[in-house]
């Protein structure tokens, strides 16, 4: 990373989170992060490192019990709290130099891409969201991982799952599982985009502290979690990117939120999931920066 950055920490919760802040030039501010287990390096740098060469302000963060954020038991992915975390966020950008509270913006990609669909339906003062390849319907997204895994597989992650349920009531430490591998092994994701190794968002193993894996428990709510369904209740311009080959996510409950959204923007782009940080990295770039560019 050449662009100039300053570690930050906010409060939320009982605990709080790490952030880079890339310092702007204008007065907006895009506050970023990435999906279930991927820290705020791997997940936004290559995003945020763009932003900030057009002058905005970023704020990258870590979802707490994740990365260099506080939180115990470590790598426990609570949807409502990473949720709170979101809201936390919001609540600090403003408090940055130089920025100003009615040009903020978020960014998320794959589950993070979700929660900012329920966050702007929630934050009507925010004055563009960004979903990039949004986990926008679990349910889907998990019928979906089905197919791309053995019976046995996901029978036993789903065991895991409830036994480290069972286990974290008792006080033990998390049984993790790794956020990706190849179908037959116990992973969250065997899909084809995410069976590729290494991973898409490390390729040159650039990140050696992020730990590719979750406590299993925090798999077991996200196959009833559809915040697209918030897309109705959205005021705030919103851009969704979505993947026509994305074999994680799924391009269609995306389209599906540009669609229901009432002041929405849609890019479909070739590839899967990923391609964003690959393939088609500079055509998301320019659509993302023209719609910031727009709105704030």
């Amino acid at each position: 990373m050449s662009a100039p950055r300053e570690k930050v920490r906010f409060t939320s919760g009982d605990t709080d989170c790490a952030a880079w802040h890339y310092p702007g030039t204008g007065p907006a501010c895009v506050i970023m992060a990435a999906g279930l287990g991927v820290t705020k390096e791997p997940g936004t740098d290559p995003f945020a490192r763009r932003f900030h060469e057009a002058g905005f302000h970023v704020l990258a963060f870590d979802h707490r019990h994740f990365g260099e954020s506080g939180g115990t038991p470590r790598q426990l992915g609570r949807i409502k709290d990473q949720l709170a975390d979101w809201q936390a966020a919001i609540a600090f950008a403003p408090t940055l130099p130089g920025v100003d509270p009615a040009r903020l913006a978020v960014w998320g990609f794959s589950l993070a891409g979700g929660h900012v669909l329920r966050v702007a339906a929630r934050n009507p003062q925010l004055a563009a969201v960004i979903a990039q390849t949004p986990t926008a319907d679990g349910p889907a997204a998990a019928r979906n991982a089905m197919r791309h895994q053995t019976p046995l597989a996901m029978g036993r992650l789903t065991g895991r799952g409830l036994l480290d349920a069972l286990g974290g009531r008792l006080g033990r430490d998390p049984l993790l599982v790794p956020l990706a591998g190849r179908p037959g092994t116990v992973a969250v994701l065997t899909t084809p985009d995410a069976a590729a190794q290494p991973s898409p968002l490390d390729p040159h193993g650039r990140y050696p502290q992020w730990q590719q894996a979750i406590a299993a428990r925090s798999t077991l709510p996200l196959a009833c979690y559809r915040p697209g369904r918030d897309a109705p209740r959205i005021r705030v311009p919103l851009l969704v990117l979505a993947c026509e080959q994305d074999r994680s996510a799924l391009a269609a409950p995306a389209v599906r939120v540009a669609r229901q959204a009432p002041d929405a923007e849609l890019v479909l782009l070739p590839g899967g999931h990923y391609a964003p940080f690959t393939t088609m990295h500079e055509r998301a770039v320019e659509a993302e920066l023209a719609f910031l560019r727009k709105h704030l």
